[in-house]
């Protein structure tokens, strides 16, 4: 699989990332299959949360990996805190806390990434960046980023780092172009021109910031998938007719279709269906065509200015 450069890490990863927000849902057979079809395709970056399956999706995965040091050392392991009952908690207490517990249940000596999951707004980020260094001393955490934050907020949070934040994790596909559509509607004044993100995407590709794609084929928030939906006629008969002239199918379409972007943005994909997975990995050696991608986003319900 092709590798793009995880931030400023130097570190190339899979430009495709298992996302294991559901792993709770299935057995350990299940979860073992999907985790060495995932490895057999060339996806090494799994992505985590402290909250998934209350835990226990983190655990489920360590245990159906078979974690062991020479396992270990073939993976790029994230997982994310700071989303509690009710509230967020970016407090260093919390962070420290959430992170042993994170390590314990992957069974692992450290992460190679944590994200702070959604913004706090009532961060302190000096007591943020004491918690990095903290994490970073001590081997337990090596890179750092955050997840749906926009360019202010990752810049304030910067301003008391000693290191780039490395990734930001955003909502990004076909159905879901926000980051986009106000770039392409400079001096409009129709809703696509709406800036929602502060230029989120070009703050990340002027800085160096990996955009992690979460949630590509869902419309709305936790809506439902838009493929083969009865809601979306014309996109999918577009995506049909596109999907064969490259030869795959509309799933691997709508993630070859993130992949065209030039912000080399890694595409989080939460399947837990290991032939389905093996499918999405199909899209790897297609470029979409400048056209072709277009022909997409029109579909999809956008209009070019």
């Amino acid at each position: 699989m092709h590798r793009i450069t995880l931030g400023k890490t130097g570190i190339p990863v899979s430009r495709i990332a298992l996302g294991c927000m559901r792993m709770a849902g299935i057995g350990e057979a299940d979860a073992h299959r999907l985790i060495r079809t995932a490895m057999e395709h060339g996806i090494t970056f799994f992505d985590h949360a402290d909250i998934y399956g209350g835990g226990e999706s983190e655990r489920l995965f360590a245990k159906a990996a078979g974690m062991s040091p020479a396992i270990r050392e073939k993976m790029i392991l994230q997982s994310k805190c700071g989303i509690c009952k009710g509230y967020f908690d970016f407090s260093k207490k919390h962070i420290l806390s959430s992170v042993d517990g994170i390590l314990d249940r992957l069974q692992t000596d450290y992460l190679d990434v944590l994200l702070l999951h959604r913004p706090d707004t009532l961060m302190e980020p000096e007591e943020v960046a004491e918690a990095f260094s903290q994490l970073k001393s001590s081997g337990k955490v090596r890179y750092f980023g955050v997840s749906n934050q926009n360019m202010l907020q990752m810049e304030l949070l910067q301003k008391y780092l000693d290191e780039p934040l490395v990734a930001n994790q955003l909502q990004f596909g076909i159905m879901h172009t926000g980051m986009i559509d106000f770039g392409l509607h400079v001096n409009m004044k129709d809703e696509a021109s709406v800036n929602h993100d502060l230029g989120i995407l070009e703050y990340c590709r002027l800085h160096d910031i990996t955009i992690q794609a979460w949630s590509p084929f869902q419309y709305g928030f936790f809506e439902g998938v838009f493929l083969d939906n009865d809601k979306f006629p014309g996109l999918n008969q577009t995506m049909d007719a596109l999907a064969e002239k490259y030869g795959i199918s509309k799933t691997a379409l709508a993630v070859a279709w993130i992949s065209r972007h030039p912000a080399k943005i890694q595409t989080v994909v939460g399947t837990t269906n290991a032939q389905r997975l093996a499918d999405i990995c199909t899209c790897d050696n297609v470029v979409i065509s400048r056209e072709d991608w277009y022909e997409i986003y029109r579909a999809a319900g956008n209009i070019l200015p």
